[in-house]
């Protein structure tokens, strides 16, 4: 894959659909999936999810001192 492309949405689907299936997919087939949730583009919704888990990390581990 070029550097400048990315996953689209229905690789991107079906990539999530294989992770979340347990037990039926090799290893190979996970790996592939993971390899390409991560070329996935990043949406305004992940970005805000992101934010807020940062947050929450960095709560816990504030209070955990």
């Amino acid at each position: 894959m070029a550097a400048n492309e990315k996953t689209g949405t229905k690789a991107g689907n079906l990539a999530s659909k294989v992770l979340r299936t347990s037990g039926t997919s090799s290893k190979a087939a996970k790996t592939l999936a993971a390899s390409a949730l991560s070329q996935k583009p990043v949406t305004k919704k992940a970005s805000i999810s992101e934010r807020d888990a940062d947050r929450a990390v960095r709560s816990y581990l504030s209070h955990k001192k």
